[in-house]
């Protein structure tokens, strides 16, 4: 038997992400998180 999320929660979710996502950029996070999947990036194939 599934569970079914009610659309109003979902609804909420969606724009608490978009809320985060916009917040984040306002801040300048942008250029940080780049940066640092980057290096997590060179890291896992073994460069950085």
């Amino acid at each position: 038997m599934k569970r079914k999320v009610p659309l109003a929660v979902t609804v909420l979710l969606l724009v608490l992400a978009v809320a985060s996502c916009v917040f984040g950029v306002s801040r300048g996070e942008l250029k940080t998180v780049y940066r640092k999947a980057a290096t997590v990036c060179l890291e896992c194939i073994g460069i950085g």
